[in-house]
Parts: C-alpha cells; sequence; structure tokens
C-alpha cells in the first residue's frame, strides 16, 4: 500500500489481549453482529480495518473503552463464511497509527480519524543495522519461555523471513502481558523493538515447577 492510499478514517476493531503487527498475519473468527457488520462494510470498501487494544482487558464492552492510542492498521487477505453465519478471515498487518479523535456515527462499532505520519517506515523494507546474529540470544530466551508455556513455534519457517519480519512476528506470538505487547508495538523502530524484547524477557525468571512466569 502507497502512503497516499492510506484512510483518514477507519473502523476499529477493540480485541483484548491481541496485537497485530506490520508485516504479519493473523487468523480472526468474527461471531458478534457488530463486527460482522464491520467485516461486511470493509469487504465493499477497502478490506482495511483498525486493529487496537483496549485499556482494561477485562471490559468487554469494545464500545464504552477506553483505547490505546497506538495500533495497527490491517488488510483482509482472506474470507470465509461458515454455516453458523461466523466469518473466518486473515488479517495482514500493514502500517501502525496513532488515533487523533473518535468520530461520531450511528454504525454499531467504532470509527476513528488516524495518522500515519509517525509510521510511514512499516511500509518499506526497513534496512537496519541489524542481522540475524542479534537475535541468538533472543531466540534462545524466547524458545526457553514458549516452551514453558507450551507455546509451539516452527523456528525454521520463522528464520527464513526477513529480518523485519521476523522481529515482528516474535513480538507478537509472545507469551507477553498486553502491556508489553502494546510497548514493542509503539517501539520507533526495529534496534528499539529487538532491544525491548530482550529487556522484557531478562524480567523474566521461570518455575520450573508449575510453569508460571514470575516478575
Amino acid at each position: 500500500m502507497k502512503k497516499e492510499d492510506l484512510p483518514k478514517k477507519i473502523p476499529i476493531f477493540p480485541l483484548s489481549n491481541f496485537i497485530i503487527f506490520p508485516k504479519t498475519s493473523v487468523p480472526l473468527n468474527i461471531f458478534e453482529p457488530r463486527y460482522i457488520d464491520m467485516v461486511n462494510d470493509c469487504m465493499k470498501l477497502n478490506k482495511l480495518i483498525g486493529m487496537i487494544q483496549p485499556m482494561n482487558s477485562n471490559n468487554v464492552d469494545g464500545l464504552n473503552t477506553n483505547l490505546y492510542k497506538i495500533g495497527c492498521l490491517g488488510k483482509i487477505t482472506s474470507f470465509r463464511e461458515t454455516e453458523d453465519g461466523r466469518y473466518l478471515i486473515e488479517l495482514k498487518g500493514l502500517i501502525r497509527y496513532e488515533i487523533i479523535k473518535e468520530l461520531e456515527t450511528n454504525k454499531k462499532y467504532r470509527e476513528c480519524e488516524i495518522n500515519f505520519e509517525k509510521f510511514h517506515n512499516d511500509l518499506e523494507l526497513q534496512k537496519e543495522e541489524l542481522k540475524f546474529t542479534d537475535l541468538e540470544l533472543i531466540f534462545k530466551d524466547l524458545k526457553s519461555l514458549f516452551e514453558k508455556r507450551g507455546f509451539i513455534i516452527n523456528w525454521k519457517e520463522l528464520e527464513k523471513q526477513s529480518l523485519d519480519e521476523t522481529i515482528n512476528a516474535l513480538a507478537m506470538a509472545s507469551p507477553f502481558s498486553l502491556e508489553e505487547k502494546q510497548v514493542l508495538l509503539e517501539a520507533k523502530n526495529l534496534g528499539i523493538r529487538k532491544d525491548k524484547i530482550a529487556k522484557i524477557l531478562s524480567t523474566y525468571t521461570y518455575d520450573l515447577f508449575n510453569n508460571t512466569t514470575l516478575q
């Protein structure tokens, strides 16, 4: 997507404990009527949805909760309707955005005016002064954490991706807290995001007996 094609307003999908990063793809199961309506509208328009985290993860009502200011724009790349009326979609992260203000609307879902100015680099293949060797220690620590949490990651496939895709995929898949993942999403560039992943990992100690993470 080109900068000039970016929308000025987008539908917002607040989803607790879920973050999508640029250059990553995730499946979503859409079943709430308001978000069924949102997907229908998006499919007719530009297939773009703004994913964002609510500040209160315990508030399941996405209409009345405060939101973080930074989210990620996703594009629907596949769509299938099930026999019971659910939508199974694949969403590809494109670029982060900042909420300017929420718009009044008669729709069942929320819409916001947004700005992409700080994040135009997300649309490009970033040329960072990083190499895969810089990720070796992070890989080792994450593998240990993932194993203890019962997460399954295809590391060989992950290493075939570009460096920015790999770092973003690790940030998204990591079993970190909502707040920690939000910090990673808001990191200015890949180098900072990589350093923040390492810093978060350094605060974790592993309880080998009950498979929990202590901080």
